[in-house]
């Protein structure tokens, strides 16, 4: 089955105590109705049965199976859910954000590669889990939408100090396994969660025999394959390579202590007993040289007041000025809505590739030094940038900079998604009619 979130509309008739009788005509047909007027739009019933049809479905599917709270309980959070979302799509509408086909499609790609299928034949296997393609896209568009938006409405708001950087990487160079790949292998031994003294002495003592086979010269896949519940274990308990911060808690302070070719000794977990050994490492950060581009932008962001097609106009007369000898950096400070730059005359730091949405990027990456483009479109608004020079730099230090500073955005990022999520949720006019 495909691993694919979607809000497909599922018939669950069971749910139908939910929703009030007069949804269905004297014919026996389904009639729409307004669930939640969210200022100038509303959240339909069918929206709402949708949802719930759909957390019913994983819950019963989960296992164990899991347990949904009342009925009106669940319908009072998934109607809050669909307003919070409606009150973001009313948001990015406002503000021109727009994601473009060519966009969307890349994205779909991508889950199908994860999912090892073609792009074409997407349509196809969500067909056959009863899954409608077209509403598969506009599902898709919208939460990339909304990812978008808490980019730009949150993400730029959120500061790092120069002093919380510096006590991230003081911590991290302490910390042998953060700046380490392993490459491990596994074995299980498993009880019971509530397993007796007797059974857990039971399940030590396998582990051991396994661990003294091993030290003796045991081939370690073959154990796996042997003694380990692991669902690794017909993979002779084969892990692969995994980043130091991705390794499991439990295993951070046990692997930091050995070396490649070492086999632990057995250490408890709640519910089983685990033995790794560490088949390779490497250094997590490594020296090394990218291709860095310095750019100068002026961004115009549509708005309610500023349309698409006049903030590309505006960019289009401000080709002229350049063309007629004024200065980029004073049109930057001037015109642009990159609060990140314009004050530097539309400057933006020395870029690595994958600094820069794919549409940003890939005018740069086809730009000459001293080129100025024509207006294009990103999800941030409307562009006209000038690639001002080119350099291969030694990044070791800065990739420490920037690995600091994207965990501590990430560390702050829920919180402060929360309370914008909170302040549109109070300025928006909404009205429950169900």
């Amino acid at each position: 089955m495909l691993k694919i979130k979607t809000l497909c509309a599922v018939a669950v008739l069971s749910f139908a105590p939910v929703l009030a009788a007069e949804e269905l005509s004297e014919t026996g047909q389904f009639l729409d109705g307004v669930a939640a007027i969210v200022n100038e739009g509303v959240v339909l019933k069918s929206q709402l049965m949708q949802q719930t049809a759909m957390i019913i479905k994983r819950a019963r599917e989960s296992d164990p199976p899991m347990q949904l709270p009342p009925a009106n309980v669940l319908r009072e959070q998934l109607l809050e859910r669909l307003i919070i979302t409606e009150i973001q799509l009313q948001r990015a509408a406002m503000i021109g954000l727009q994601v473009s086909d060519q966009y969307l499609n890349e994205s779909i790609a991508q889950i199908a590669a994860s999912n090892n299928v073609r792009f074409e034949d997407m349509p196809a296997l969500l067909a056959q889990e009863g899954v409608n393609y077209a509403a598969f896209r506009e599902e898709m568009r919208d939460e990339i939408t909304l990812e978008q938006l808490r980019r730009i409405d949150v993400g730029q708001r959120i500061n790092v100090s120069p002093r919380e950087i510096q006590q991230c990487i003081a911590d991290l160079e302490g910390n042998v396994a953060v700046n380490s790949d392993y490459n491990l292998s596994h074995i299980l031994i498993s009880m019971s969660e509530s397993a007796t003294a007797a059974q857990i002495d039971e399940a030590k003592s396998k582990a051991d025999e396994v661990y003294a086979q091993l030290i003796d010269g045991a081939d370690f896949s073959e154990m796996a394959i042997r003694y380990s519940d692991a669902q690794t274990a017909l993979d002779g308990g084969a892990l692969g390579w995994l980043k130091g911060d991705q390794l499991p808690t439990l295993y951070t302070d046990i692997v930091a202590a050995m070396e490649a070719g070492d086999v632990s000794e057995p250490f408890r977990s709640a519910s089983s007993f685990h033995i790794v050994k560490v088949n390779d490492l490497r250094s997590a950060i490594q020296r090394s040289e990218v291709e860095q581009v310095l750019v100068r932008h002026i961004l115009v962001t549509p708005n309610e007041i500023i349309d698409d097609e006049t903030a590309k106009q505006q960019l289009e007369d401000a080709l002229e000025k350049l063309a007629d000898g004024e200065d980029f950096g004073e049109l930057a400070k001037l015109m642009s809505d990159d609060p990140g730059s314009a004050n530097n005359g539309g400057e933006m730091d020395w870029s690595g590739p994958g600094t820069f949405v794919p549409e940003f990027e890939e005018v740069v990456d086809a730009s000459e030094i001293g080129e100025i483009s024509d207006p294009f479109r990103s999800r941030f608004g409307w562009h006209v940038v000038e690639v001002m020079d080119r350099r291969v730099y030694d990044n070791t230090e800065d990739l420490k900079q920037s690995n600091c500073d994207l965990r501590i955005r990430n560390g702050k990022m829920e919180e402060e998604t929360q309370l914008w999520i909170q302040r549109l949720r109070d300025e928006a006019y909404v009205e429950t009619r169900i």
